[in-house]
């Protein structure tokens, strides 16, 4: 089966309060988004690379990414819109679809083997996951309510893998979801699991990016 790897990266990164989009801040003197990319073209099944970027920022971008042969197509306004973008320039002869965050720079390349693995075994959807270290609780207002078992409870992380025709059958729906596999279960198919990586969290606060340099500082020396 044939994979391509789509990278929405069209985020404005407002919660880094960067005044630039996310995706091209620098981490260990690289952006993020080339963190990214190079971990995704160190995966053999890997055959193609869409990354959807922030409209007029193409031809910035295609030169950022020239060394690792991807293809740049305009995003959205919202990050479903990237994913469509990017889905609709998919090539025809592609089986299976990942859908990575730029924001998770350190993912291993290994987190999207187990994906796509899980994928050639059959499955229509997979996340990589982690369990959930903290209590969580549900809170209305300034009360808890509820006190979840976290037994039960993942951390959802990229890249997510789809069957081709299953995420343009979930992107097609026109609703709401916090991740792609989200829109998935709204068709009412199963989404497996396979295990994440420590590594692959997601840079959201400009906290992230000193411990995403902190662990890409100390792999370098190691």
């Amino acid at each position: 089966m044939t994979v391509a790897a789509l990278v929405p990266a069209a985020g404005s990164g407002v919660r880094m309060a960067a005044g630039a989009p996310k995706a091209l801040l620098l981490l260990v003197g690289e952006p993020l988004l080339v963190h990214a990319v190079r971990a995704l073209r160190a995966v053999p099944r890997v055959t193609q690379i869409v990354v959807a970027v922030p409209p007029g920022r193409e031809f910035e971008t295609e030169e950022l990414l020239r060394p690792y042969d991807v293809q740049v197509v305009p995003g959205g306004a919202e990050r479903s819109d990237s994913v469509r973008a990017a889905l609709a320039a998919v090539h025809d002869d592609v089986d299976l679809v990942l859908v990575h965050d730029a924001a998770r720079a350190l993912a291993p390349a290994a987190v999207a083997d187990r994906v796509i693995d899980a994928l050639e075994l059959g499955a229509d959807a997979v996340v990589p996951v982690l369990p959930v270290a903290d209590t969580v609780k549900r809170v209305h207002q300034d009360e808890v309510t509820e006190t979840l078992d976290r037994a039960d409870l993942r951390a959802v992380q990229t890249p997510q893998g789809f069957r081709r025709e299953v995420l343009e059958q979930a992107h097609a729906q026109g609703r709401d979801a916090t991740d792609d596999a989200g829109l998935v279960e709204l068709l009412g198919r199963t989404v497996r699991t396979v295990p994440g990586a420590e590594e692959a969290f997601k840079v959201t606060r400009p906290f992230d990016l000193r411990v995403a340099e902190a662990v890409l500082s100390e792999g370098q020396r190691g």
